[in-house]
C-alpha cells in the first residue's frame, strides 16, 4: 500500500464516537443546587457509592489505592478541576502557564492532578494549598508527591497524595494542560465530574449519572441502617438475609 493509499484509508476512519467517548464533556445540570448535591454526597462515604456504581456497571471508578489520605477525613466531595503534568526539564513558560491554571479554578472544585506516574517532584505544597483554600476549592488528589505537609495539615486542607519529597516542581516537571479529560490507573476523569474523597480513597462519579447515583445511594444508606439495627438487636444472620440484609 502506498503512502497515499494509506493516509486515503486513515482519513476514511470514523472517530466521531471515539472523540465523543474519549474527549466530550458533560454539561448536565442538576435538579438541585450545586452545593446542595455537593453536601448530600458529603453525608455518604466512598464504599457506599462505590457500591451503586457497580449498579450501573461501573466497576472502575476508584482511584489507585497508592494514592492516600494525608489524614483519616470524613467525605469531602467537589467537581472535578482536571490538571496533566509530565516530567520535564524545560522552565520557561510553566509559571506563567499555572497561573493561568490557578485563575481558572472556581470554588468547589476538587483538584485530580495526573502527574504521569512523576516519581521525583512535588506538584502541591504549602502555598498551593493556601491559594486553593483562598478559592474555597473543596480538596486535592495528586497522584504523585506533596511538600510543606506541616503547612498542608495547619491549613486543614484534604489533600490526597502518593508520596511526599522536598523536590519542587520547576525543573523536573511541566503543567501541559487543565481541565481536559485525564486517565489516572483506569478512571478516567473529566472535568465537572463528582469527586468523592475520606479515608478509603478517593471516587470518581460521572456527571452524567451524579444525581442518579446519589438517590440510590441515599436509599442503601437508610437500607444499612436498618440492618445495623438487626445486628445490634441480636437478630441471627439467616432471619437479617431472609429480610434482604447483607453483609
Amino acid at each position: 500500500m502506498s503512502i497515499d493509499q494509506y493516509k486515503k484509508e486513515v482519513g476514511m476512519m470514523n472517530l466521531e464516537k471515539l472523540i465523543k467517548e474519549r474527549e466530550g464533556i458533560s454539561k448536565v445540570t442538576f435538579p438541585i443546587p450545586h452545593k446542595e448535591l455537593l453536601s448530600r454526597f458529603e453525608q455518604l462515604y466512598t464504599g457506599a457509592v462505590n457500591d451503586v456504581m457497580r449498579e450501573f456497571c461501573l466497576l472502575e471508578q476508584a482511584l489507585p489505592g497508592r494514592i492516600v489520605p494525608l489524614r483519616e477525613y470524613r467525605t469531602v466531595a467537589g467537581f472535578a478541576f482536571t490538571v496533566k503534568s509530565s516530567p520535564n526539564v524545560k522552565i520557561q513558560g510553566e509559571m506563567e502557564f499555572r497561573v493561568q491554571m490557578l485563575d481558572a479554578m472556581v470554588e468547589d472544585s476538587f483538584v485530580v492532578w495526573d502527574t504521569s506516574r512523576d516519581s521525583k517532584a512535588t506538584l502541591w505544597g504549602g502555598v498551593m494549598t493556601a491559594t486553593a483554600k483562598g478559592k474555597k476549592l473543596k480538596a486535592a488528589c495528586i497522584d504523585g508527591g506533596i511538600r510543606d505537609t506541616h503547612q498542608i495539615l495547619e491549613a486543614d486542607f484534604p489533600v490526597f497524595y502518593e508520596y511526599r519529597i522536598s523536590n519542587g516542581s520547576l525543573g523536573r516537571c511541566l503543567i501541559t494542560h487543565y481541565q481536559v479529560p485525564i486517565k489516572i490507573g483506569d478512571v478516567t476523569i473529566k472535568p465537572g465530574d463528582v469527586v468523592l474523597g475520606d479515608v478509603d480513597g478517593v471516587l470518581i462519579v460521572p456527571r452524567d449519572i451524579a444525581y442518579d447515583v446519589l438517590i440510590r445511594a441515599e436509599e442503601i444508606r437508610e437500607n444499612e441502617k436498618k440492618i445495623f439495627g438487626w445486628v445490634h438487636e441480636g437478630q441471627s444472620i439467616r432471619d437479617i438475609t431472609d429480610k434482604g440484609g447483607y453483609f
